[in-house]
């Protein structure tokens, strides 16, 4: 996988976030307990410190990156008190987090929020949203010296570990300004791995999709955001509720934010539940769908790409698959031939129909698209430069002809069918002409009606792309 191509969101094992965190037995250990930060110490039920960072160290040498999910708007629920996954003691109601440590002081009160029981009402008051708590979470006095320094203190510590960057978690919550303020107070990453030590990779969750008084685009001069639109509107076009023809202009033209300000996902953990962002998009549950969705978004040009990696659930508060201790089930896939996940994980990103798109797109990174072809409907296809070229078809109807390519004369590997090992296609081999032409068929009945072919897995190439 190349270093700044795409990012894995992979609610797995020692994954993010990673902070120590409020243990939330009822319902029966949520995901979202680990969005209640009890303390920056690096140990959740998946893992301390020592396993964090050497899978950071086993990732870096391998050339995958790590991209932690910080949690620093708040802390816990304001109510109750316990002891969090690494030991330290925590009381909501008397904002005191000893393992930081952070006191009643570096919280945000009445002076701060005024909606009168400190939580957030009016999403269209921008003081309200950024000074009162979201959901009862105790909110961080961002605008504090000592506040800052200690969450700066924390990133910079994961740093130095190897991390590449962050996914920062609820900046909408927080003033633009104070998150500039953290920002700069970053340090370079760490040169064993980052030659030269340059800035983290920071993108953050701003959930806009119209409608309310905060705008991603007040958080852009940041960081990247994310792009929530982007799923929602691919949803439409692939559940066949809005022509795929129309896909010609997508990006900035759809009124989505420039291409160099957004990281873009067909899903993620919240929407795929059904919120954040209102849900309504494509998930692992609608498998065809979601791999048409997943390949068009990682071949077109638009936006830095994240794949989704799932687990099972059967409600919108299930946590990852567990053992009778409550401790996190290791991901199972040795023993399944076709790299597939056991054992209640999905993995998404394993899916041969995602990964070698993510080769796809490793290889024609840096071109433009190019030979634009639809049926005025639900069929099209495009090419990346003379580097790679996608057919989808979501009609109900056979697409059955002849199409530029405008790749070189030769024989290619499409990579939704198989892969290339080297020497020969694992799946179908698609013969394009002197003038870059070549003949599709692409079946509607057919569980993944596409083709792709890129120079990576062109017959005789001297070398495998891989991600």
């Amino acid at each position: 996988m190349c270093k700044y191509f795409l990012i894995i969101h992979i609610l797995r094992k020692k994954s993010h976030p990673d902070t120590e965190n409020r243990v939330v037995t009822s319902p029966n250990r949520p995901w979202w307990e680990r969005y209640q930060p009890v303390s920056y110490k690096l140990v959740t039920r998946s893992g301390n410190e020592a396993q964090f960072t050497e899978m950071v160290q086993r990732c870096n040498k391998a050339n995958v990156r790590i991209y932690v999910d910080a949690v620093i708007n708040h802390m816990t629920g304001a109510g109750g008190q316990g002891t969090g996954t690494g030991g330290s003691h925590w009381d909501g109601g008397a904002l005191s987090y000893p393992g930081v440590p952070f006191s009643s002081w570096d919280f945000n009160g009445n002076n701060e929020c005024h909606s009168g029981d400190m939580n957030i009402h009016n999403y269209g008051n921008k003081d309200e949203v950024r000074n009162c708590r979201l959901v009862s979470l105790t909110d961080l006095k961002l605008g504090k010296e000592f506040v800052r320094s200690k969450i700066a203190e924390y990133m910079n510590h994961l740093i130095s570990i190897g991390v590449a960057g962050f996914r920062v978690d609820a900046p909408k919550h927080m003033w633009p300004g104070d998150l500039q303020n953290i920002y700069g107070k970053l340090h370079g990453l760490n040169s064993q791995y980052f030659p030269g030590s340059p800035r983290p990779f920071v993108f953050q969750e701003v959930i806009d999709i119209g409608g309310e008084a905060i705008s991603a685009s007040e958080y852009t001069g940041c960081a990247r955001v994310t792009n929530f639109i982007f799923g929602i509107k691919l949803a439409q076009v692939f559940r066949r509720q809005n022509a795929a023809k129309y896909l010609r202009t997508w990006g900035e033209a759809w009124s989505m934010p420039k291409t160099t300000d957004v990281v873009v996902f067909i899903d993620n953990h919240d929407n795929q539940r059904g919120h954040g962002g209102r849900g309504g998009v494509l998930t692992h549950s609608d498998p065809k769908r979601y791999k048409m969705a997943t390949a068009f978004m990682l071949a077109h040009p638009y936006g830095f790409t994240r794949v989704m990696s799932s687990f099972s659930f059967g409600s919108s508060d299930e946590g990852p698959p567990h053992n009778g201790d409550m401790s996190t089930k290791n991901v199972n896939w040795g023993s399944i031939s076709d790299l597939s996940c056991g054992n209640g994980w999905v993995c998404e990103h394993r899916w041969r129909e995602i990964y070698n798109m993510v080769a796809f797109r490793n290889v024609v990174m840096g071109t433009n698209m190019q030979h634009w072809w639809d049926n005025g409907n639900y069929q099209i296809a495009f090419s990346r430069g003379n580097k790679g070229f996608i057919a989808i078809n979501v009609e109900t109807s056979d697409l059955n002809r002849n199409l530029q390519t405008g790749l070189p004369q030769g024989t290619y590997c499409d990579v939704i069918s198989g892969s290339y090992d080297g020497s020969k296609c694992t799946g179908t081999e698609v013969h394009v002409n002197g003038d870059g032409t070549a003949h599709f068929n692409i079946r509607s009945s057919s569980d993944d009606p596409m083709v792709a072919i890129h120079i990576g897995a062109k017959k005789g190439s001297q070398r495998k792309v891989t991600t």
